[in-house]
């Protein structure tokens, strides 16, 4: 168990959901827009955004882009295949924006489209290493590292993670995967997530027998109402 001398984990900033200006639909493609931006650092191309909003072909897409664009939200750089540029206006941030993540589907990606709740206006340059993603603290096991229920935790998405860091994991089951968010250990050939709360018993990891995956590093908090 790591000394309770460690500082906890704690950055706590007031937020508030990107403001809608555009049908629910067409939020939606803008949202799915921005995240691919801000997870690949280049723009989607038609193919991309009718695979990961369920249309029926590129050309599907193009009309809902063409619709974007008039309504002045974004531009199309005629001939290019990656060419939108998202415009910044009131009420829809082009930077400073993070997807939260909700409940994940067994063996999906965790920030496959269908996992994202929402978006929020987070500067991911706030932490070090820069952030991509929220994800919403249950249950008060991490209570010690100032993790507390209801917060929305900063991950930087990895799948290295050395002893003693903060994770977020994915542990395979017969039931599904379960997300947790624990201190990461490793004793011999165990891997051990450990709880920031007496109450909660240590999860053993034997890799031969459980599937473990490492989603990411937890890089700080934002929380509604600061303490």
């Amino acid at each position: 168990m790591p000394p309770r001398s460690r500082a906890p984990l704690a950055a706590s900033f007031e937020l508030s959901a990107a403001s809608p200006l555009l049908t629910a639909r067409q939020r939606q493609i803008l949202d799915w827009i921005r995240s691919h931006l801000e997870s690949t650092g280049r723009p989607p191309t038609r193919a991309e955004i009718a695979a990961g909003l369920g249309f029926s072909t590129p050309s599907s897409a193009e009309d809902h882009l063409r619709a974007l664009e008039k309504k002045g939200v974004l531009e199309i750089e005629p001939g290019a295949a990656r060419g939108l540029r998202l415009k910044n206006l009131p009420g829809i941030p082009v930077q400073g924006i993070l997807p939260l993540v909700g409940r994940v589907a067994a063996g999906a990606p965790l920030l496959a489209t269908e996992h994202i709740e929402a978006h929020y206006r987070v500067d991911p340059e706030l932490f070090t290493p820069r952030a991509d993603y929220l994800l919403r603290v249950s249950g008060l096991s991490m209570r010690d590292a100032g993790i507390l229920d209801g917060d929305l935790l900063a991950v930087h998405k990895t799948g290295e993670a050395h002893s003693g860091q903060i994770v977020v994991a994915r542990l395979g089951g017969l039931a599904g995967d379960e997300v947790t968010v624990k201190r990461l250990q490793r004793r011999g050939k165990d891997i051990v997530l450990v709880a920031e709360n007496p109450t909660f018993a240590p999860i053993v990891v034997d890799p031969k027998k459980t599937t473990l995956a490492i989603e990411g590093i937890a890089v700080g908090i934002v929380r509604r109402n600061p303490l």
